[in-house]
């Protein structure tokens, strides 16, 4: 696998800082895609832009970790038609304005065939905008904001992770059920909260539920205030909608402050990567997991999981699989279209659906045709204290949703139109 190098015009402070974000996640192979010409074919060339510093940055090194996974067996493998396969990595810096600078980067000074990014939804939003002004497919594998595959659904844009409708829809039941109606939501303001509370507010008024809720920066790390006005407000549960480090500051303080006694814990998405980071108190709730590394009999998912296990020392989460399926998705596009044109992989990708050693889940898991929304399984279920035997068994599926079932495409938006 080969890796580009940071851009040139960042500053050095900058390019250390993105040269320790990727050291997490294995030594930078810096090789000239002209060596690889010179072994006998010009490479096919992935670039992929994530916040690897910042807030996010525990989760997009994940999906950074999971591509390089998939670069490397495509590789081994014979790589694409015969192709190696370049994957480029840049650092988005949790920024809208670094986004779109890296997304250019990637497609006019790399000349990537394929661009993915960003955990970010604003940024993943923008970026999306720039690969279609330049007729560049474009798949998203972590930003999770309706309007992608919704209202500005475009026909080079894919999605692999859930809408936030997605999951507000899968857990609303669920957390009313458990819980109770009167809810308070902790929500960053940009693009991810503002879809997933609407989502939330939306299930939750048609069963006649009450709420409050306090928007905060997305890299907020004392929550004491809002804690304060969460207790006051006496909810059934709070909703923790924050993402990344602000998500395990906050559930942190949470326990701090005693409430696990006085109120549930839950909402959207609690990942693998933040629940490690809290303590036992703190591991509690009813959510959505994306993608699930237990599932005993499923065909490949041990294999991906022992892989993981083996090159990173962690527990497979959802952002490995959406960084894995990100980079085998360009590959059966391209083998499919036997072409490199944006129109003619975009025609291939949708209505495609994943081989098992891909989707590694029971089930039909394709791109719908209609939106370019992936539609996996998503489970629902309680996160817990793990057992001393298995500390990384901290959740356990009550649910399979079926994507189609908590994003029905009328309820997109989407028109979906074809260049001629």
């Amino acid at each position: 696998m080969v890796e580009g190098k940071p851009s040139g015009r960042l500053g050095r402070r900058r390019i250390l800082q993105a040269g320790a974000a990727l050291g997490a996640v294995g030594a930078v192979q810096v090789t000239s895609p002209f060596i690889v010409k010179a072994l006998g074919e010009v490479p096919i060339k992935f670039g992929y832009e994530d916040p690897l510093t910042g807030s996010l940055s525990i989760v997009a090194i994940s999906e950074i970790q999971g591509a390089k996974l998939a670069v490397e067996e495509i590789n081994k493998k014979g790589g694409i038609m015969g192709r190696q396969l370049v994957l480029y990595v840049e650092d988005s810096a949790n920024d809208v304005g670094t986004g779109v600078e890296k997304e250019r980067l990637l497609i006019d000074k790399y000349h990537c065939n394929i661009t993915f990014g960003d955990v970010n939804s604003g940024i993943a939003y923008a970026v999306a905008q720039v690969a279609t002004e330049k007729g560049v497919l474009h798949i998203v594998p972590g930003g999770h904001t309706d309007p992608i595959t919704g209202k500005d659904c475009t026909w080079n844009v894919f999605r692999i992770c859930n809408t936030t409708s997605m999951d507000a829809n899968a857990i609303s039941n669920i957390l009313i059920k458990k819980y109770g109606k009167r809810w308070y939501f902790v929500t960053p303001d940009y693009a991810y909260g503002h879809t997933l509370q609407a989502a939330f507010i939306k299930d939750l008024k048609a069963a006649g539920g009450t709420y409050e809720y306090a928007l905060l920066p997305i890299a907020a790390s004392d929550f004491s205030a809002t804690l304060i006005k969460a207790k006051a407000f006496k909810p059934n549960v709070l909703l923790n909608n924050m993402g990344g480090l602000a998500q395990i500051d906050l559930m942190k303080q949470f326990v701090e402050f005693g409430m696990e006694k006085e109120m549930g814990l839950g909402g959207a998405l609690y990942e693998v990567e933040e629940i490690v980071a809290v303590p036992a108190a703190a591991q509690t709730g009813w959510w959505d997991m994306e993608w699930w590394w237990n599932q005993p009999g499923v065909p490949h998912v041990a294999e991906f999981v022992a892989a993981i296990k083996k090159k990173y020392n962690k527990i497979a989460s959802a952002r490995h699989w959406f960084g894995y399926v990100a980079m085998y998705s360009g590959k059966l596009a391209i083998e499919k279209a036997k072409s490199l044109k944006a129109i003619d992989l975009a025609h291939a990708l949708a209505g495609m659906e994943l081989p098992p050693e891909v989707a590694l889940q029971p089930g039909k898991v394709f791109y719908r045709a209609g939106d370019h929304q992936l539609m996996p399984n998503i489970f629902a279920g309680e996160v817990h204290p793990p057992p001393a035997n298995n500390p990384g068994n901290f959740f356990t599926v009550a649910e399979m949703v079926s994507a189609e079932k908590a994003w029905p495409l009328a309820d997109t938006g989407c028109h979906m139109k074809y260049p001629a």
